[in-house]
């Protein structure tokens, strides 16, 4: 059972049922449209909200150090990746469905359009041929008419004893003529009927029933296609459910790994003094102290104790020593200042180091520049650097008289030799020692992708912009710079840390 076969005189009625599903699929599209803008909508509130409650600043760093409060970081974390995924399932409904849908919606229409159109067009064509046959059919049966009348006078002029030979020889001749031209129009009806039974024939067994077949699969493809369509609503979601049930999952790790204990030995470690526990009140014997008098017998005042308070507020004003802090804290406080001395003590003599280099490399080959610009940033650096050792030593001093003790003062002896060997490392030691010149010609050793924008303003160094692809002729040998060659063929030192090397 077909459209063509059994549907062939009912036009109007296919037309209205493959409108209504093409409004259907409109429908379907403008549904999918809004759930993804609610899911994006959904997303967004809860990466607000995760960004709300995300911890920031010194202070919310060392709350997270304890397992409770970065198991609830943990979570927002994961919060943040389940709205990545709701995000995930919006873009992949607009892209996979309504896009495409919405692309083979508008060739649907197009394709309807044509069919419907053949398909009037057809009607019109038999319409017309209907109409011919009918005017051709008007015409024979008018010179028929004609025809008879003539043959009817010729008879009566033959039985008019008044008439002559001549009157009745001449209507005669215009009765042939018209019978004639009757049997002409007679011809011409019957071929212009069977022209038309055969293009009726062709139209209602033939053209019609393609039309309507084809009406039919284009229905029967859209059905198919809004069915995957409905499935695909699903297996979007569906897709993504693993790495929200990790998320899931990963909330509820966060909270299971929370270690009260562990919390609690964190927090004392942080905060005990240090001090000893007061001792015990020792008894003192006033009655030794009477005397008698005539007037009122006084017995010797007793020493007030002052108050002891268990919980005491120091309120002085913080020491660059750290004197006014517990032992402990003070311990603390004065180990992490040394370790951010001996990070930028180290960071200097780098590019100190480097420098030195560069001069080197300067003196060597005059044409990358000029050794005596490099002067002024080497002294800067070089008293920046005995800034530091300063300090350095003076942390160092106050840590040794807050420890006090053999293990103590050997740590700190061990940090200020492994100190001081790194501030005294030999700047003789140029990496450069065995540098070729620029205009030898050198295999590349790889390439990289500049990372920031850097603005080459002393001698050997160029200038680089981000994302710029760029040939490494030569690699970083620990200070910090490697010397790469631009596309313009320009060549020179850049900060290591400013590009990454490709794979």
């Amino acid at each position: 059972m077909n459209w063509g076969s059994d549907l062939w005189d009912q036009y109007d009625v296919i037309d209205k049922h493959t409108q209504s599903g093409l409004d259907l699929a409109e429908r379907y599209i403008k549904f999918v449209k809004e759930r993804s803008e609610i899911e994006q909508t959904y997303a967004k509130l809860l990466r607000n909200l995760t960004k709300k409650y995300l911890k920031r600043g010194h202070k919310d760093e060392q709350d997270c150090k304890y397992s409770n409060y970065a198991s609830f970081q943990d979570i927002l974390a994961e919060l943040n990746d389940y709205a990545g995924q709701r995000e995930l399932i919006a873009e992949n409904m607009i892209e996979s469905i309504c896009n495409n849908l919405s692309k083979y919606l508008q060739e649907l229409k197009q394709e309807r359009k044509n069919h419907l159109s053949d398909a009037r067009k057809a009607q019109q064509s038999l319409d017309s041929s209907l109409k011919h046959l009918e005017s051709t059919k008007k015409r024979f049966a008018k010179e028929w008419a004609e025809a008879e009348k003539t043959v009817q006078q010729v008879e009566r002029l033959e039985n008019d004893p008044n008439s002559t030979k001549l009157d009745v020889e001449k209507a005669k001749h215009v009765a042939n003529a018209r019978t004639r031209a009757a049997e002409e129009c007679r011809n011409d009806y019957a071929a212009e009927l069977q022209k038309y039974n055969k293009e009726q024939n062709c139209y209602y067994y033939v053209e019609i029933p393609q039309i309507f077949n084809k009406l039919q699969d284009l229905d029967e493809n859209r059905i198919r296609k809004m069915a995957e369509g409905y499935c695909k609503f699903s297996d979007i979601e569906k897709n993504v459910l693993p790495i929200i049930s990790r998320c899931l999952e990963g909330i509820t790790a966060a909270g299971t790994k929370i270690d009260e204990k562990q919390d609690s030995l964190l927090f004392i470690e942080q905060n005990k003094s240090g001090f000893e526990r007061p001792a015990d009140v020792e008894f003192e014997d006033y009655t030794q102290g009477i005397k008698v008098s005539n007037s009122d017998t006084i017995l010797n005042q007793p020493k007030l104790r002052p108050k002891l308070r268990l919980f005491r507020k120091h309120k002085q004003a913080a020491a660059e020593d750290f004197s006014h802090l517990p032992p402990e804290q003070r311990k603390k406080k004065l180990q992490a200042k040394i370790d951010d001395i001996s990070k930028d003590l180290q960071k200097e003599q780098d590019q100190s180091d480097a420098l030195e280099k560069m001069k080197d490399v300067y003196v060597k080959n005059s044409q990358l520049g000029d050794p005596a610009r490099l002067e002024p940033q080497i002294c800067q650096t070089n008293q920046k650097i005995g800034h530091l050792k300063g300090e350095l030593a003076k942390y160092e001093t106050w840590l040794s008289e807050a420890v006090g003790g053999e293990e103590s003062s050997n740590n700190t002896n061990n940090n200020s030799q492994h100190s001081s060997l790194e501030m005294t490392s030999d700047p003789s030691q140029n990496i450069y020692t065995d540098f070729d010149e620029f205009d030898d010609i050198e295999m590349p050793v790889g390439q990289c992708t500049a990372l920031y924008t850097f603005e080459g303003n002393n001698e050997g160094t160029i200038s680089i912009m981000e994302g710029e692809l760029l040939t490494v002729m030569e690699k970083d040998k620990g200070d910090g710079w490697m010397r790469v060659l631009r596309a313009s063929g320009e060549e020179g030192y850049i900060p290591s840390s400013y590009v990454k090397i490709n794979a």
